[in-house]
């Protein structure tokens, strides 16, 4: 038995370089757009975030997150103005520092996420210049579209380390009136510009 643990205390030794070795050195997405490739690109769940903000009450800004959004990107570098964009955001994921603003921000006088549990901004036009995109589309809300307009930029690209796939990351930022979605609770006490920041990592498929 002693020889067995030894053994098996070497091996795992003799593993931890292996394991090093397999991790890059140095991050692995890049400003460099010639790393992107034309084709299909699904959203990384995991790593792609809707950030808010509101001001409380005239006091402080005060800041929110939606995460678990999915969606898709058609995207060709020598086209640039033929990308197409779709994204669907669970509202009921929302999240800030309140369990019970939480709630609140579920119910009725806000998103009512039980008859409307999904946003989904769609893109209809695209204006790109270098790094940067201005991203016209469509904001669904609460059962309610609207024009929306991004400010985007390309933020980097490269093959993931571990399924080798490859990634390409996004940045963009809007204002929206949350009035304009029927969501006027609160109105001026809570504002109604609600600027957004959304940061997106797609995975190429196929």
């Amino acid at each position: 038995m002693r020889s067995y643990l030894i053994g098996c205390g070497v091996a795992a030794l003799l593993a931890v370089p292996v394991i090093a070795q397999q991790m890059p050195t140095v991050p692995p997405g890049a400003l460099e757009p010639a790393r992107v490739q034309a084709g299909r690109y699904t959203v990384d769940t995991d790593h792609t975030q809707v950030a808010f903000t509101v001001n409380h009450l005239g006091f402080n800004s005060y800041y929110g997150i939606f995460g678990g959004a999915t969606g898709e990107l058609t995207l060709d570098p020598a086209r640039p103005t033929a990308a197409a964009v779709t994204i669907t955001i669970p509202i009921d994921k929302i999240a800030t520092t309140s369990e019970a603003l939480n709630t609140h921000l579920k119910g009725a006088d806000f998103f009512d996420t039980a008859r409307f549990p999904t946003a989904t901004f769609r893109s209809t036009a695209v204006e790109a210049s270098g790094n940067r995109a201005r991203i016209t589309g469509n904001l669904t809300l609460k059962g309610v579209t609207k024009p929306v307009v991004l400010d985007a930029q390309f933020t980097g690209a490269g093959p993931h380390p571990m399924n080798r796939k490859l990634q390409v990351g996004f940045e963009a930022t809007t204002t929206v009136k949350r009035s304009d979605f029927g969501i006027s609770y609160g109105i001026p006490l809570v504002t109604d510009d609600v600027p957004l920041r959304i940061t997106v990592a797609f995975e190429k498929q196929g």
